[in-house]
């Protein structure tokens, strides 16, 4: 055999190996969701779902890795998908706040904006509930009533979009809440003990003394099925139609084809059985909202999150 042949031979296997290589399909390595939270909250329990699916279906390893740090920012997990390979191999399950805003308050590593949606699965069922025997029933009867008497708010920090939602719809309102404080924890408790008169919490947390207390509206976009009376704040106040979520995020050069493959196991997951067993028993709307309508989503978010920030400086 002549040095030409081996070397013609030597080459031809080299490029048989490479277009191998290069057609590779995704997944063919661990996958991992970022959730930029302590563990155990309906983020981290659906994407855990979705993680163990994902895992199924392909057959290589997924696993969620929890990120916490910086409720307002700087969202180190954010960041870490933000520097990762475009390659689908680091997904982010971000709250609204991560592509709302995180490219807006100063973080370097996410300005620009870095993400796009994948599909948006969970509002979380952030109600302002009030005891049972308030003077008051509606948003608007407590809007009259607080403007002659205090009315003490309770919420988990002023950082949180559904805080800001609570105190913008006060400003349009035209009454002013007496007193506002951040609380670890906002449940039965607090309403039973005093501590607050109106709280901004979420339905699971006072799903106990559902019978004692009264729900005024939810700060989701739709109502929620445990409690169908309570009106958004949407319906309220049109300009205030906003609700905290959380979504499935790759950053913005991912290839269509692995987009399309994380996709279809999460809309399926969220759909099953045992994610909206989740709903039913937190009060939590679980859905898949796909990647064109969560972009659609977000840019409203971003108009509106500029819209209740002027209201409130």
């Amino acid at each position: 055999m002549t040095i030409r042949k081996i070397l013609g031979g030597a080459l031809a296997l080299a490029l048989t190996a490479t277009a191998g290589a290069a057609v590779a399909e995704y997944p063919e390595k661990p996958v991992s969701f970022i959730v930029p939270w302590p563990p155990g909250d309906l983020e981290d329990v659906l994407t855990r779902m979705i993680a163990e699916d994902f895992q199924t279906e392909y057959g290589v390893s997924a696993a969620v890795v929890n990120k916490p740090g910086g409720g307002g920012g700087p969202f180190p997990g954010a960041i870490e998908v933000a520097n990762a390979p475009a390659d689908g191999y680091t997904i982010g399950s971000f709250v609204i706040g991560v592509p709302v805003v995180g490219h807006q308050i100063g973080i370097d590593e996410l300005t620009p904006a870095k993400f796009d949606p994948l599909g948006i699965f969970l509002t979380y069922p952030f109600v302002i509930a009030t005891s049972g025997d308030a003077p008051y029933s509606s948003m608007a009867e407590l809007a009259e009533y607080a403007k002659s008497n205090d009315v003490a708010l309770g919420h988990f920090g002023d950082v949180l979009t559904p805080t800001q939602v609570t105190k913008a719809f006060a400003v349009n309102a035209g009454f002013e809440w007496g007193s506002d404080a951040a609380f670890d924890a906002l449940d039965c408790n607090t309403l039973a003990s005093g501590d607050a008169d109106v709280i901004n919490t979420t339905l699971q947390l006072i799903l106990p003394c559902l019978d004692q207390v009264k729900v005024l509206t939810a700060i989701t976009d739709s109502r929620i099925p445990l409690v169908p009376d309570a009106p958004t704040i949407g319906e309220l106040d049109d300009s205030l139609n906003i609700a905290l979520w959380n979504g499935l995020f790759v950053t913005k050069d991912t290839p269509a084809d692995v987009r399309e493959k994380i996709i279809a196991v999460a809309a399926k997951t969220v759909m099953s059985e045992r994610a909206q067993a989740v709903a039913k028993e937190t009060g939590a709307l679980v859905y898949w909202q796909g990647a064109d309508d969560a972009a659609a989503r977000i840019a409203t978010d971003i108009e509106t999150v500029d819209r209740v920030g002027k209201l409130l400086e």
